[in-house]
């Protein structure tokens, strides 16, 4: 494939300074000649981070010049695929265009780039992010290493786009690298991580920086993502396994070289610290479930270390070769730090005994489970010695209520957590049980996207939802917890589940044994998306304005699409029905039905689509509207007038023009005393008023009530 050479020069820009402290970033588009020439050349601020996104399937490659005049070698724009969101949520990348990574290049003020095969469009996002000191501050937790909040970077808390997503459980930690320079100074890290914030939010659309914590080659730890630095944040960092992992990065590229002694020492400390608040073993292997990227489509198991890379989740080189080569060190360092430590909690109801506990310790250590109620009074406690923690209480004798517990063991972090005991058999009961809607579209069009299952106790229980396919196999875990007495909701998102027909089944256990179940069927189907209506009113009478309503909306793979108009609930006509391929569909409509046209009044058009998985309906209002509203003079002096329906009011008032638009009918004032006045009236159908003109002979005369329609 032929090389092309496109040279933007980009001159220094001077900053304003009063805004010197704040981080910013601009984008130019490179125009793309015939001959893959610039066709230009324009200024732009300064910059020491700059990302490139483009469209089409070429590559693109690219060098930048510092403020000394020495150019940096050749790069590729983005040697790692897959960083970013899941491609179910809410959070999505910008479509259409492939993103390339944030490069921290120094202040620099020239770019060249070079394109190879089929780029259709080229775009670049210059970030300026300031040099600032940085404290680190250790939280108030046992082993916590020292970390730079948010605060302390001077994260921009004003761009976030969206609140932070908490996933159930934490499973693994992916490592990152990121494929910037390293040849960064120790104060300049700083900058580094605002400016990768800035990228990712206003450059690629994220909701706020992709990683949940950064690491620079001096040892220094930064807070990424928003959300608390000990909850299981979800991230844009590692598509499909988002939920459920904790995305490191580490300043820098490291397919060449190695992290320093600095890094490795700092990145062993915060991945102990971080899965021990887990209570999971850093040398262990998991199975992630994807939620769909280019290598692991939604549902497929992948096995991997808990402290994984990049490239194991996707196709991507990343964290580099030998930082890749370092994980098993650095997971086996990891495990050994803190010792001792507890893994695998777990507090479960036995039907018959009362409550099981159960751990592992990294070590044979005398071990305690203790008890407490309200009051913190000590209600019952087990001990042992021993690697394997288990110990059964027996509840029988407990009053009913919530009771705290502790899994204990001399120098390991405690696992603590709460359960519920001994409902009354005879009182125990799960009802109103519903799933709203019963058939949801996880794909992020903001229609359907998420179902809450609602239901009530009628006594405290130990609470389990389980999602279960359609052969009967438990698919994923969805809440285990004690709740009290009452109405309680599960919102469920479908995140890494596959399109199918499921049964969520409702447990609820008593600490007496007593167990009730109830099942509400789900659907999830991500065929349907982004159903929109032109306008919501149309007036199909053939006048030329507004005589049609169209139909949009996206279809994920083949199906069979039905579009019906309903009024009152009732059938009034079908103006398509047939079998779609995938892709963006647009339909129209004039209105017209098997025995005329659409009689004036308020319809809905259902979309009805079906595939192998199930189907899926959706539904939007629109009014049909063919009458004229009517514009009525109430006075002159002030001027009145009465408008019959909502609309948008045009007024030609002594030459000059004033419009106004009304949400409803009725009568309004403007303080204007005209000589000549000239209006229409325009309802939200396209239907125009007849104009309403009046002309004063003498001043300020008061006028008599007319109508002129």
């Amino acid at each position: 494939m032929k090389l092309a050479t496109l040279v933007a020069l980009f001159l220094l820009a001077t900053p304003a300074a009063a805004h010197a402290d704040l981080a910013s970033i601009v984008s130019r588009d490179v125009p793309l000649g015939g001959e893959r020439s610039l066709a230009g050349r324009e200024a732009t601020p300064r910059f020491n981070l700059v990302g490139l996104h483009w469209q089409g399937s070429g590559a693109v490659r690219f060098r930048t010049r510092t403020l000394a005049g020495r150019w940096s070698r050749w790069r590729a724009a983005a040697p790692e695929h897959e960083d970013g969101p899941d491609a179910v949520g809410a959070e999505r990348s910008r479509p259409g265009w492939r993103l390339g990574n944030p490069y921290w290049t120094g202040a620099s003020d020239r770019i060249e780039y070079r394109v190879s095969g089929a780029v259709r469009r080229l775009r670049a996002w210059f970030v300026w992010s300031p040099i600032g000191g940085i404290e680190n501050r250790a939280p108030a937790l046992v082993r916590t290493p020292a970390i730079a909040t948010r605060l302390a970077w001077g994260a921009n808390e004003l761009i976030k786009r969206a609140p932070p997503q908490y996933a159930p459980t934490l499973g693994l930690a992916v490592v990152h690298h990121t494929a910037g320079s390293n040849g960064y100074s120790r104060g300049q890290a700083g900058a580094i991580v605002k400016a990768i914030q800035l990228y990712h939010v206003r450059g690629n659309g994220w909701n706020d920086i992709g990683y949940n914590f950064l690491v620079d080659k001096y040892g220094q730890v930064f807070e990424g993502r928003f959300g608390g630095l000990d909850r299981n944040v979800v991230g844009a960092h590692a598509q499909g396994f988002n939920t459920g992992s904790v995305g490191i990065a580490v300043l820098g590229t490291y397919g060449g070289i190695g992290i320093t002694p600095a890094a490795r020492s700092a990145l062993v400390d915060l991945l102990a610290w971080r899965l021990d608040l887990a209570h999971l073993d850093p040398a262990a292997f998991v199975s992630a479930l994807s939620s769909g990227n280019p290598r692991f489509p939604r549902g497929v198991p992948v096995s991997m270390s808990r402290i994984a890379g990049h490239r194991d989740t996707g196709f991507t080189d990343c964290p580099g070769d030998f930082l890749y080569g370092q994980l098993g060190g650095l997971a086996r360092e990891a495990a050994l730090t803190g010792l001792p430590k507890l893994y695998e909690p777990s507090a479960r109801p036995s039907p018959r005994l009362g409550h099981r506990f159960t751990a592992r310790l990294s070590a044979a250590l005398p071990w305690t489970v203790t008890i407490t109620d309200a009051a913190r009074k000590i209600v019952g406690s087990g001990s042992g010695v021993g690697a394997a923690v288990d110990w059964t209480w027996d509840a029988q004798a407990a009053l009913a209520g919530t009771y705290s517990y502790s899994i204990a063991a001399r120098g390991v972090r405690p696992a603590i957590g709460t359960i519920v005991t001994r409902s009354s058999p005879a009182q125990l009961t799960l009802v109103d049980v519903r799933a709203t809607p019963s058939a949801l579209t996880p794909n992020g069009d903001g229609i359907d996207d998420l179902t809450t299952i609602s239901y009530s106790l009628g006594q405290p229980a130990v609470v389990t939802a389980t999602l279960v396919d359609s052969v009967g196999l438990e698919v994923l875990t969805l809440i285990e917890e004690q709740q009290t007495a009452g109405a309680h909701t599960i919102p469920f998102a479908a995140e890494g589940v596959l399109d199918g027909s499921y049964t969520i089944r409702i447990t609820a256990l008593g600490a007496g044994g007593r167990q009730v179940s109830a099942s509400v069927p789900v659907l999830v189907n991500r065929l349907l998306s982004a159903f929109v209506l032109s306008r919501r009113a149309f007036s199909p009478n053939a006048d030329g304005r507004a005589d049609l309503l169209r139909f949009a909306y996206t279809l994920a793979g083949p199906g069979d699409a039905t579009l019906r108009i309903l009024r009152d609930g009732a059938w009034v006509a079908t103006p398509f029905t047939g079998s779609l391929a995938p892709g963006r569909r647009v339909f129209e409509w004039d209105g017209s039905k098997r025995d005329g046209r659409l009689l004036d009044g308020l319809y809905e058009a259902e979309l009805t689509v079906a595939d192998v998985d199930g189907t899926v309906s959706q539904r939007l209002p629109f009014r049909s509207d063919t009458f004229r509203p009517r514009l009525r003079l109430m006075g002159m002096a002030p001027l009145r007038l009465h408008v019959s329906e909502e609309a948008e009011v045009v007024l030609r008032v002594d030459g000059r023009r004033v419009a106004i638009a009304r949400k409803a009918a009725g009568t309004f004032v403007l303080p204007l005393r005209p000589r000549r006045l000239h209006a229409l009236a325009w309802d939200p159908a396209g239907n125009v008023s007849l104009p309403l003109t009046r002309v004063l002979k003498r001043p300020r005369s008061r006028s008599a009530v007319s109508e002129l329609d």
